[in-house]
């Protein structure tokens, strides 16, 4: 700790236990939702073919998105008003029982699609409660200064374990398949343990005046209302909605590469290495100027990476796969970009007697751009075929972040991450919109 400047959020306990109970928590997230993609997909082509079972990996990502579609308005209001400790401990040891049934399962060779689904759903209704609150925890745990740092890190270990978690599962599974959910059940015991090592922390008052119902309406009109927010939110909902081609690598690793198992997990590493990279580069060279044009660049790059990803499909088989970890490789490297300037600039644009509410309707998007572009990849390449869906995801991303810069000049024009000031609920919804506008005049 001597080389860290007085200040650093690596400098307070509580900050420290909350990151690595955030790393360990997505890791296992990630690692989880990989294997039961992967699990369900090889049972059901056994017994429905390819086009099948390609519909499954679509179910697995609609069981867990419709909790949180239906759960969004109450689990941020939860978050607001209620300890945001206890509800991410409560919901991690939902999550370590999960994980812990589906190893048994499978170690006991009981396990079916019924299990694998309903466990998908356990796994959506725990993430509902618990993305909002461990999001909206961060910001509590270091003085006011710190803050923009502590938030990038959170943000950088968030996306680390996202894109990490996915090669973690797919090496467990190579290795055994109950190993894979055993691992991210100790994952999950792992975070649970730091979440209980941090002590009581300042939250802001809860409005006692108002209905709640009143209050979740609140959270949505003050997203839709600022501009800036808004078209942040709804650009990551879009774009990585339509290019989903993470969610069919199962079948390009055993149909189109034949890569296997094992070949799954390479290809689920690359994403991991390229973010691993930026997230170091970052440690070293933080972003400060002209951060909302470098994530639109980021989301088109990630664009055109999963349209060559899907391209490796027409290549010569000794050079099909090193041209798809490449492009995984820049995939991994744009989406850490973007997601690192897009839960940055949200949360320091967010009081925080909001950021429950705004967090879990930013959480619900990011869902529905994962979990729903699960689905939709996956019914997409039954109709059409993988490749073709993945080529078209590619393109329509790039299409929607071209339309996004048009339409929402906002996000272009931030510059830095440096927060407005953050007025009080009931106050003008777009400070930041004004401060860009301002610049341009």
């Amino acid at each position: 700790m001597a080389l860290m400047s007085p200040d650093h959020p690596l400098r307070f306990a509580n900050f420290r236990a909350y990151l690595i109970g955030r790393v360990c928590a997505v890791l296992a997230q990630y690692a989880m939702m990989i294997v039961l993609g992967w699990q369900a997909y090889n049972i059901a082509r056994e017994t429905m073919g390819t086009q099948g079972a390609a519909a499954q990996l679509g179910l697995i990502g609609l069981a867990q998105f419709l909790p949180l579609f239906f759960l969004t308005p109450v689990t941020g209001w939860v978050a607001d008003h209620f300890d945001r400790r206890m509800i991410v401990r409560c919901t991690l040891l939902l999550l370590v029982t999960g994980a812990g049934l589906l190893s048994f399962a499978t170690y006991e060779g009981w396990v079916s699609l019924p299990l694998i689904f309903g466990i998908a759903v356990i796994v959506g209704i725990a993430r509902a409660f618990n993305g909002p609150a461990f999001g909206a925890l961060a910001p509590n745990l270091v003085p006011k200064a710190t803050l923009p740092r502590a938030i990038a890190l959170s943000s950088v270990a968030w996306q680390s374990g996202q894109i990490i978690g996915p090669a973690v599962g797919g090496y467990a599974y190579a290795a055994a398949p109950w190993g894979a959910y055993a691992l991210s059940a100790a994952l999950y015991g792992v975070a649970l343990i730091a979440m209980l090592m941090i002590g009581k922390v300042p939250q802001a008052a809860r409005d006692t005046t108002r209905h709640p119902i009143r209050q979740m309406i609140d959270g949505l009109t003050y997203v839709r209302q600022n501009r800036f927010l808004f078209a942040t939110i709804t650009l990551d909902l879009f774009a990585v909605l339509l290019a989903g081609a993470t969610a069919l690598l199962p079948i390009y690793a055993r149909d189109i590469l034949h890569v296997g198992s094992r070949g799954l997990g390479h290809l689920a590493a690359a994403p991991a290495v390229g973010a691993a990279l930026t997230a170091l580069w970052f440690a070293f060279r933080p972003m400060q100027r002209e951060v909302g044009l470098k994530m639109l660049i980021a989301v088109v790059v990630f664009g055109a990476s999963t349209i060559v990803f899907g391209l490796t499909a027409f290549l010569p088989n000794d050079i099909a796969t090193e041209v798809a970890l490449g492009a995984l490789l820049v995939l991994g490297c744009s989406d850490m970009i973007s997601v690192y300037v897009r839960t940055s600039l949200i949360q320091l644009h967010t009081p925080d007697e909001m950021r429950g509410r705004v967090g879990s309707l930013s959480q619900l998007t990011i869902s529905a751009s994962n979990e729903l572009g699960e689905a939709e990849s996956g019914f997409l390449a039954a109709l059409i075929g993988p490749v073709a869906a993945v080529i078209a995801g590619g393109i329509g991303a790039i299409i929607i972040t071209l339309a996004w810069s048009r339409l929402f000049p906002e996000i272009r024009l931030a510059r830095s991450f440096d927060p407005p000031d953050i007025r009080p609920t009931g106050a003008s919804p777009e400070p930041s919109v004004k401060q860009v506008k301002e610049t341009t005049t």
